[in-house]
């Protein structure tokens, strides 16, 4: 029993040590793209955007070795499964749907806009 709770704890203090890493790297790359973006030694956007792209996709390599990077690569997997079997409406279900919100927007746009000229005219009137 204790070595599975040292096994923990060391497996845990590990996934700080990866998560500080890739803090740093994170954070060390939005400083590098600020600082190459203008100034004495100036790089093209491109190869800053290359660069960047880069320390993200390790960083994120890094992150998905944590258990909760585990965790979150896992939900990923389950969400997208789930989208599989949503049941998408028809094209004409769709312009059904749009048609009858955007018919209900035009309506409370008009009974708010005749609220607001009701209410004008009789601050209107009282003040004077």
């Amino acid at each position: 029993m204790s070595s599975k709770t040292e096994l923990m704890n060391e497996r845990g203090s590990f996934d700080l040590i990866k998560w500080i890493v890739v803090t740093s790297l994170v954070a060390c790359g939005i400083w590098a793209n600020w600082y190459y973006s203008d100034g004495p030694q100036e790089i093209n956007v491109l190869i800053r955007a290359l660069a960047l792209v880069s320390v993200a996709v390790f960083a994120g390599f890094i992150a998905l070795q944590t258990e909760k990077g585990k965790r979150l690569w896992e939900t990923a997997r389950e969400a997208r499964s789930e989208i599989r079997r949503v049941v998408w409406p028809t094209r004409q279900e769709t312009i059904q749907t749009t048609a009858i919100v955007i018919l209900l927007m035009i309506l409370f746009a008009l009974i708010l806009w005749g609220l607001d000229s009701f209410l004008s005219w009789l601050v209107k009137s009282i003040i004077g």
